[in-house]
């Protein structure tokens, strides 16, 4: 992970961490919602996409996201010369649909719900040969995703702060908490799942990977909706003991305007998950611990109503 710090330093910026105080305690909130590209999945596409060398680059890239990763993955791509096609769900949000094309990246929709993102990518790299960069079950995209962490513990000592005894974080994947598990040994973690997208909190409690459900509800946190978390992210999750919840949209809803009203923060509903599960109760708040507000691309008409 030392190795991808220094492979991304120069293609992401160092993200502040901002104090604030939720019911009496003082925290940190970790701001990769001000990250290029608007979250913190230019880290791992980063640091996948400048690792591979003149006859991989040569070939191309495909990835398959709901908006931020394929964010990630057109600005890197874009930066280094390289053919990006991104499989996207139909009903991904405008605002993430024009990122990804405006850096230059193909973008094949699907279905969601009945056609699978997985085996679109595969056939468009076994008819292209194009090498797929999947958000998170992938070593090198969780060690990027991990560099977030870094910084944690980098800020926190400049701060005087010491190791944060917790670090909350959203969970879709588990691309993020994982990495930041593994830069956070004496951390606790703590995640955080749209309801009926919960597979993660799911999997830890039965021991094993347990798929999101047939029909999940509708979720206005479009960046978690993952149907299955990875070998990978899971068993990093699972021995380190990480609590994960579950958020409701009222609940994200709400942290999105706490964000707004204190600290002048855009934050998508993924985003704020972690956050969304600190004011809601649904996770304790400690006193000097991290929460990471991973991702602030919102449709403005959307951010407009939830924080009015």
């Amino acid at each position: 992970m030392i190795e991808a710090a220094a492979r991304i330093a120069g293609a992401v910026v160092r993200t502040p961490l901002v104090p604030a105080s939720i019911r009496g305690r003082n925290l940190w909130l970790k701001c990769e919602c001000l990250q290029t590209g608007g979250a913190f999945k230019l880290r791992g596409a980063s640091n996948r996409l400048l690792a591979l060398d003149a006859e991989e680059r040569a070939r191309g890239v495909v990835a398959f996201s709901s908006g931020n990763h394929a964010q990630g993955i057109a600005i890197a791509a874009h930066r280094l010369g390289i053919r990006a096609t991104i499989v996207m769900p139909a009903d991904a949000p405008a605002l993430k649909v024009e990122g990804t094309r405006a850096n230059g990246a193909e973008i094949i929709f699907y279905d969601r719900m009945t056609e699978s993102r997985e085996a679109i990518a595969a056939e468009i790299a076994a008819s292209s040969g194009a090498i797929v960069v999947p958000s998170f079950d992938d070593p090198w995209i969780v060690a990027g995703q991990g560099t977030v962490g870094l910084e944690i513990l980098e800020q926190c000592a400049e701060a005087g702060a010491g190791e944060p005894s917790v670090i909350a974080t959203p969970v879709g994947g588990g691309g993020l908490a994982s990495g930041i598990a593994l830069a956070c040994p004496n951390s606790r973690i703590v995640g955080a799942e749209p309801v009926g997208w919960d597979d993660m909190r799911a999997s830890i409690a039965a021991g094993e990977i347990i798929p999101v459900g047939a029909n999940p509800p509708p979720t206005l946190c479009d960046a978690l909706q993952t149907p299955r978390v990875s070998p990978i992210t899971f068993s990093i999750l699972d021995n380190r003991d990480a609590t994960i919840v579950s958020v409701s949209d009222s609940d994200v809803g709400k942290a999105v305007r706490w964000a707004w009203n204190e600290h002048k923060l855009v934050v998508e509903p993924g985003g704020a998950a972690a956050l969304a599960a600190l004011l809601s109760g649904k996770a304790d708040v400690e006193e000097e611990m991290v929460v990471v507000l991973s991702g602030g691309n919102i449709d403005p008409a959307l951010h407009a109503r939830l924080v009015a």
